[in-house]
């Protein structure tokens, strides 16, 4: 039985289990499409198929849990668990230590606290109603051309032009901050729908 643990066996198991796999799906394949050999092609991969579904039942499943090199002998209900101690010597379990358990629970319930913050944070942030920022951002983009088409009309006076041009100028780069604010915003609330 030690056999069926090696890695070398491992590696068989998976890559008998991934060929019949790609023969069982080339036989749909040629079964869906009409092509020649469709009936063999689907036999032989129905069979294949047979073939690994007896195979994995005869050598029965792999526990991947690695506790149990820990606590050997936890999945059988009636033994008594002798956990390992740091130097590998066993001993027997003693009664459950309540001052650990609390630090461990408490330990525990500050990560929940935590994450509980968080999580109410983003629920705040998805129920705020960004449905207007779409029509707020046109009013802008269009308050903005206007804007420039008026910048260009004030050549009347030279004092007057100078002193609308730096004014549109600090506003433009505010109206530029204010629509990279908008679309980050806009991005948050996206990537939070998906999630």
């Amino acid at each position: 039985m030690s056999f069926l643990k090696t890695k070398w066996f491992k590696y068989i198991k998976n890559l008998i289990i991934g060929a019949g796999a790609a023969i069982v799906l080339m036989g749909a394949l040629f079964k869906l499409e009409s092509w020649e050999g469709a009936s063999t092609m689907l036999t032989i991969g129905l069979t294949v198929e047979a073939f690994i579904f007896l195979f994995l039942g005869l050598i029965g499943p792999e526990p991947d849990y690695y506790w149990n090199k820990l606590y050997p002998g936890l999945d059988d209900y009636h033994s008594k668990m002798t956990p390992l101690t740091a130097d590998g010597a066993a001993e027997l379990q003693p009664g459950l230590n309540g001052e650990v358990v609390e630090q461990q629970l408490g330990g525990m319930l500050t990560e929940l606290q935590g994450m509980s913050k968080s999580l109410g944070s983003l629920k705040a942030l998805q129920e705020v109603d960004f449905s207007g920022t779409g029509d707020q951002l046109k009013t802008m983009n269009n308050f903005y051309t206007r804007m420039n088409e008026a910048m260009a009309n004030l050549s009347d006076s030279l004092e007057d032009t100078a002193s609308y041009k730096d004014q549109l100028s600090a506003l433009n780069k505010n109206l530029g901050s204010l629509n990279s604010v908008y679309g980050n915003i806009l991005g948050a609330m996206t990537n939070i729908g998906r999630d």
